[in-house]
């Protein structure tokens, strides 16, 4: 039975919530009609009508988005917000049906009329009413968030509509079905729909908190993201989706069947695999277990490019991308022949030692060119943690393989070309030593079965071509002893200015957008930038000068100056500035205690100039510049046997104690340091004794004994190199040298037949001071002492200059050859 109304009623819709007759409901209003609505309410101290929308997702409902069956509540408290939102609590008093919705733009407003309930059977629903009443208090207990007072309204409630209102207002179900009990009204239907919704949440509860206890039991209280990630997963085992993870596991075991995996390896991935298949996806042991599996499946296994074997090829790539080096090139055909030959790459590990810039990483991808291998560089320098080429265990967080095993798995190849680029940069700290790591990686004995901390499986690493490269042979013994040294000395003038022609021209051409005939240098331009731009082992900062040459001419060009750049030895100046270097001799003429010598550094070879000074004084030696201990040393035994063979040389003993020697050595901010300049000290003491000027044009090395000896020096070729840029015509030293035997002193002297302007640099073999008168003032080779020949003091007079310490004037015996001193036949 429907009653009218009288009177029209603000309309209030509902989003998500369904007001019931009998419910006391806190609502929060914030829509403008909304706020509107209750405002007129409280005005006129009238009722409002709850009604729910229909699609919850519209901001502002017309009159047809919303039920038209509501209910008639009574405001009880209403509070403004700061916020601009409204809080009321409003009392549900009887169920209303809308009739009408009267013009008004302010708010909703509308008739209605009361919807009377039929009771229905009485046996019924007085059955109904225990019934209902046991199981929502087994609901409450499931749920736990229905409130003590509800929880005793029902309990004590007789009256069934009111209970089929007041549990059907707590039942966690969904606004459609809500607003269906709303809308029946026989009061034994709404109790039996209750009952059943209630039935049907109660089950659906007793899975979650079933769900919840099982997923709880497998984490930490505190992963709370976990705990929601596992929650999902246990409800799709309920529902039977749970197909990804499967998947992904179904992925993995097809590629480790599919790869070529080693015996070991496979059966580490597989174990592996298992127990990924037992833990949970959203596990972090899970997302450890699924990385390596990655990198054990992405590094190749059994997978080998095709080497070539053709040498002609491999010698003309060589000698097309670099300029001299014949010795190298040499030696890099005959590794290739001999791992061709072989068919397995065993042998020892290439070290290309040298200053910068004279091509070790070029060769190395020539190399890689040449085989047809994959090209891989790993630079060494700073490294400082063993883990970086081991790799890092997989009980930290982050841990990933080395560098070897990221190096192949970039390659994509068993076989490729390794370039291990600065192996003597690295160093050591309390993380560990990575030369130690180094020694199992390029020992070919045992590289065949290198284990990565990380992958914790043997991986054969003796398909791998290593090619290291160094600056110094600073390096630990056992390291060294592990590699082949292929030693690369600096460039030649010559050398230099075929390589700017060859190769540095075209490449800053083609680089800065040149055309051709619009830029070019002619070889005299070339000479002085070498001469008097450059004084460097390498071509770097040579190409550097000529880039400078080449924007220049850009610039010239874009501006229209000119159409055609052509830099002479006469315009240089204007492209590159005032000369940076002196060429030639650093002193004029031949001066009393001044000598050149000879110096190796990792940037290949240098001069050293060597001053002495005799002053008044009580027979002290003084030594400045700079000084490291090693040359203080060398000064010093310098000295003592100087002093032992001073009446040889025309000077008392006594006179020592009336004057001092002052040794200097010019760039006092350089450090120095090293042995090999005893051949110059001694000489230089010497000349400030006796008075006689050394000849400017003669540059010396070579380390003195106390009894006189030449002992072996290292770096030659770099030394012989520095003299020739310097203009000496002669170069002195002792005729060995500590790493193995050079022929640049030959060699320089037979490219001295061909170009004339270039000096001769002098050593172990030849003759030329044969033609000087010899006097020999030290031990013999078989330990005898020689006297000098009368005439010789006279003789250097004479002749004039001092020329120093020859190999030639040695003889050669058991403790090397003994220090001589000779005049100048010139």
């Amino acid at each position: 039975m429907q009653q009218p109304l009288n009177t029209s009623y603000p309309v209030l819709p509902l989003r998500d919530i369904v007001v019931f007759p009998h419910m006391i409901v806190p609502l929060f209003v914030g829509r403008e009609k909304s706020v509107h609505a209750l405002e007129e309410v409280m005005a006129d101290d009238k009722q409002i009508l709850l009604a729910a929308q229909i699609d919850p997702a519209v901001d502002d409902p017309d009159s047809d988005g919303i039920y038209k069956t509501g209910v008639l509540a009574n405001v009880l408290q209403l509070l403004k917000l700061p916020d601009g939102t409204v809080k009321v609590l409003v009392e549900g008093q009887a169920r209303v049906k809308i009739t009408e919705y009267l013009e008004n733009e302010r708010f909703f407003e509308a008739k209605a009329e009361y919807l009377s309930e039929m009771p229905g059977d009485p046996a019924a629903i007085t059955a109904l009413v225990r019934t209902v009443g046991e199981e929502f208090e087994r609901y409450a207990k499931v749920k736990k968030n229905i409130p003590e007072e509800a929880l005793s309204a029902v309990s004590e409630t007789t009256d069934p509509a009111k209970l089929a209102d007041l549990v059907a207002g707590h039942l966690g179900i969904e606004v459609e079905q809500k607003q269906e009990l709303l809308e029946t009204l026989p009061v034994s239907e709404r109790l039996e729909k209750v009952y059943g919704l209630m039935q049907g949440e109660l089950s659906v509860l007793q899975v979650e908190k079933k769900i919840k206890t099982r997923v709880k039991s497998q984490m930490e209280k505190t992963q709370r993201e976990y705990y929601l990630n596992e929650q999902m997963k246990a409800i799709q085992k309920e529902l039977g989706d749970g197909e990804d993870g499967q998947n992904e596991i179904n992925e993995l075991a097809e590629k480790i069947e599919a790869t070529k995996l080693s015996k070991e390896a496979k059966e580490k991935a597989e174990a592996e695999l298992k127990k990924l298949r037992n833990m949970s996806p959203m596990s972090a042991e899970a997302t450890v277990v699924r990385n390596y599996l990655d990198w054990m499946l992405s590094i190749p296994w059994g997978v080998k490019s095709r080497v070539k074997k053709d040498l002609g090829r491999a010698q003309e790539i060589l000698d097309h991308d670099h300029y001299s080096l014949d010795k190298v090139k040499e030696r890099i055909v005959e590794y290739l022949a001999v791992q061709a030959r072989s068919q397995k790459l065993k042998g020892p590990i290439l070290c290309l030692v040298g200053p910068p810039g004279v091509g070790k990483t070029s060769l190395g991808k020539s190399m890689a060119k040449a085989t047809g291998r994959e090209f891989i560089r790993i630079s060494l320098g700073g490294v400082r943690d063993e883990s970086e080429i081991r790799g890092h265990r997989r009980t930290y967080i982050g841990s990933m393989p080395g560098k070897i095993i990221q190096a192949l798995k970039k390659a994509k190849t068993t076989n490729p070309l390794i370039l291990l680029d600065e192996i003597d940069k690295m160093g050591q700290d309390f993380r560990g030593d990575p030369a130690s790591a180094m020694l199992e990686v390029l020992d070919p004995e045992q590289n065949g079965t290198f284990v990565d901390h990380y992958l914790e499986v043997e991986y054969d690493l003796s398909n791998v071509m290593f090619v290291t490269t160094s600056n110094s042979y600073n390096m630990p013994g056992p390291l060294l002893d592990r590699m082949e040294i292929i030693p690369l000395s600096g460039y030649t003038e010559d050398e230099k200015l075929e390589i700017t022609k060859r190769h540095l021209l075209d490449k800053q051409i083609k680089a800065h957008g040149l055309k051709k005939g619009e830029f070019s240098v002619t070889d005299e331009a070339l000479t002085d930038i070498l001469r008097y731009y450059t004084r460097e082992a390498g071509v770097r900062n040579l190409e550097r000068e000529v880039a400078k040459l080449a924007r220049k001419a850009v610039t010239k060009i874009v501006k229209g100056e000119t159409k055609h750049v052509e830099v002479t030895r006469e315009n240089l100046d204007d492209f590159l500035g005032v000369k940076k270097f002196r060429y030639g001799l650093a002193e004029d003429e031949n001066q009393v205690g001044v000598v050149t010598g000879l110096a190796y550094t990792s940037v290949g070879g240098d001069l050293l100039q060597i001053e002495a000074l005799r002053l008044p004084g009580k027979g002290r030696m003084k030594t400045t510049g700079k000084l490291g201990d090693v040359m203080k040393e060398s000064i010093e035994a310098a000295s003592s046997y100087v002093r032992s063979i001073s009446p040889q040389l025309g000077v008392k003993p006594p006179k020592f104690d009336k004057m001092d020697i002052h040794v200097h050595v010019p760039d006092g901010a350089t450090p120095k340091d090293g042995p090999s300049a005893g051949l110059a000290m001694v000489t230089a003491i010497v000349s400030v004794l006796t008075g006689l000027p050394v000849r400017k044009d003669i540059a010396m090395t070579g380390e003195v004994t106390l009894r006189g000896n030449a002992s072996a020096i290292g770096g030659l070729k770099e030394k012989l190199l520095a003299a020739l840029r310097g203009g000496h015509q002669d170069g002195v030293h002792p005729g060995r040298e500590r790493e193995g035997p050079c022929r640049a002193a030959g060699e320089r002297e037979d490219r001295s037949r061909d170009h004339p302007g270039q000096a001769r640099l002098r050593g172990a073999g030849d003759g030329a001071h044969r033609q000087a008168r010899t006097h020999r003032v030290g031990r013999g080779g078989r330990g005898g002492r020689r006297r000098p020949a009368r005439q010789g003091r006279q003789g250097h007079r004479r002749h004039g200059a001092l020329t120093g310490t020859t190999a030639q004037s040695f003889r050669g015996g058991p403790s090397g050859p003994p220090l001589c001193i000779s005049s100048s036949a010139r």
